[in-house]
Parts: structure tokens; sequence; C-alpha cells
């Protein structure tokens, strides 16, 4: 029998063709698209072709799947992307960091949940279009994650946070080619999608406004609060730590001397804490100083609620 593995369609090439080498592979292929977020149409068309978002995407994944002669579905992963994808995405922000929910995508729903879903199907592995190589250890037989073979397109740092389970039951097709190559075997194939632009924004942020998706779903992201230079000096003020990322240059609204950066994000005082890139040490170690005495404080009282007792 054929071994049955299911190759995730996102509607672009790369997986489409990963999808036909598992084929020529002489694997039993199942494509399927995941439906993960209800995105307008009209904000699709705004955001081009380019968008890997909504209905286009299950569209394109659905002809390539017609073309080379294997079944498809579409899962419902709503509920689960909400939860741990686009939940995640927005606390992260409201607590000044700058999440990578392609990362936790990549963790908690495609090798997790649509794992899960494969396995219903009776498949013994799934299959996606990154450009990473997995290989198994001669000597301690462990999985191994690698780059993929075309360096400017690698995408092993998406999938760092896989675990063993899941690099055994995964296979990227794609990873020992250069994105030219898989093109030029998508028009040799006929398939539409063979020149698709790639797509870099978020898929459930079409328009790259990250601050009004995040402002729209926790308004108690929009604190106002202090711009501050490592002396703790105000500087201006700002209307939400989400406006920022650690390393910004630009959109600060105050004048300086010398160019100033974000160096740092303090959520506890809601300050955003700037100044020239090379303070960005200093900054970092002065941020853990809140953090720190909060929890010698939650320490004290523990002890002393067990002393107590």
């Amino acid at each position: 029998m054929k071994t049955k593995v299911v190759a995730a369609m996102s509607g672009g090439v790369d997986s489409s063709v990963a999808a036909f080498l598992l084929k020529e592979q002489g694997f039993e292929v199942i494509g399927l698209t995941m439906d993960l977020y209800d995105v307008h149409r009209l904000k699709c068309d705004e955001a081009g072709t380019k968008s890997c978002c909504g209905w286009k995407a299950k569209e394109d994944a659905s002809r390539v799947a017609a073309v080379l002669g294997i079944p498809f579905y579409v899962v419902d992963l709503r509920r689960e992307f909400e939860e741990t994808v686009v939940g995640d995405f927005c606390r992260e922000y409201g607590l000044g960091r700058t999440p990578n929910p392609c990362i936790r995508c990549n963790e908690h729903i495609k090798f997790r949940a649509l794992l899960e879903r494969a396995g219903k199907l009776g498949a013994d592995l799934i299959a996606t279009g990154h450009y990473a190589r997995i290989v198994r250890g001669r000597d301690s037989g462990r999985f191994e994650l690698r780059q993929g073979l075309d360096r400017n397109k690698d995408q092993s740092y998406f999938l760092y946070s896989l675990g063993q389970e899941q690099l055994a039951a995964s296979v990227f097709p794609v990873g020992g080619l250069t994105k030219e190559e898989v093109r030029r075997t998508a028009r040799k194939l006929g398939l539409t999608v063979a020149d698709k632009p790639e797509s870099q924004e978020i898929c459930f942020v079409p328009d790259k406004d990250y601050a009004a998706f995040v402002a729209a779903r926790c308004p108690g992201a929009l604190q106002p609060g202090p711009i501050l230079d490592m002396q703790g000096r105000v500087l201006g003020r700002h209307k939400g730590i989400i406006h920022f990322t650690v390393g910004q240059r630009k959109g600060m609204g105050i004048a300086a001397r010398q160019p100033l950066y974000v160096l740092a994000i303090d959520a506890i005082r809601q300050a955003v804490i700037v100044g020239p890139n090379e303070e960005r040490g200093f900054a970092l170690a002065a941020t853990a100083v809140p953090i720190a005495y909060i929890a010698w404080s939650v320490w004290l009282v523990v002890l002393g609620l067990a002393l107590v007792l």
C-alpha cells in the first residue's frame, strides 16, 4: 500500500509543487487547505494577489488539486487559530512585545491541529511547502531540522519550536530546491500559481495595520504613556505601546539632536524607552528591574503566609 500523506496547500506555488513532488514520488496525496480566519473579501482584494487569506487561497489550492488529480478538502480550524494564534498575538502586543504569529501557527495549528486531522484521514505524514529539511541523525536517531537548500528562502527558523513527534511526521518536499526551480516546475505543469507573488504579510491582517487590529480587539492596549530616555526624563507622550517595536527609528513624534531608537518597552509603566542605539544593552537591564522587584515582592508575601500558617 502507498504511504498516505496530507499536503497542506496554502494556494501558493511552494505548497502546490510540494504536492506534485509527493505524487511523483509515489505517495497517496490528499490536498488540504486550512480555513483559519474570516477576512472580508474586499480586504483580500485590496491586499492584492499577495494575500494568502480566505477565499483566494482556497480557490487557488482547489484548482491546483484538480490539475494534479488529487482529492481536496478544506478543514475548519478557525476556533483553534483564534485561540492560539490571534489571541496570543494581541496579548503579546499588549505586553509590549512583537510576536511572530507564523511560528506559533506552525507549532499549534499546522503541525498539531492539522496533524490530528491528517490522522483521521488515515494519513501517516503531513507535508508543507516550507524551505527547510529534516535529517535523521545517524548516531542519535533524532530528527534534526536543517536549513533549506535555498538560503535566500530558508524558513527553518519558523519551525524551530517543532518537537521530535512533529518532525517525525513531517515532510518538506521543496526544501532541497531553489525558489526558481520550484517556479519552473509549476510553469511546466501549467499551474496558475506558478508566478504568484509571495505572501509576506500576516494572513489575518492583510492591510498590515497591526496596531488598529490589536486596538479593535483589545482597547486596553491603547493606554497612553511616557516616552523616556535612559535617565528617566520624559521626552514626550505616546498613544499606546502597541505602536512601537524595539529597534524602531521613526514614528516616535519627538525631536532630538541625534538619531533615537526604541531601546525597550516597559509594559508595567506603559513606557517607551528611547536613546542612541549603543545604549540598548543598558535599557534591557533597566527594564528588568521592575519585573525582578515584583517577583521578589510576591516571594516575600508567599513566605510570610507560609510562616503564619
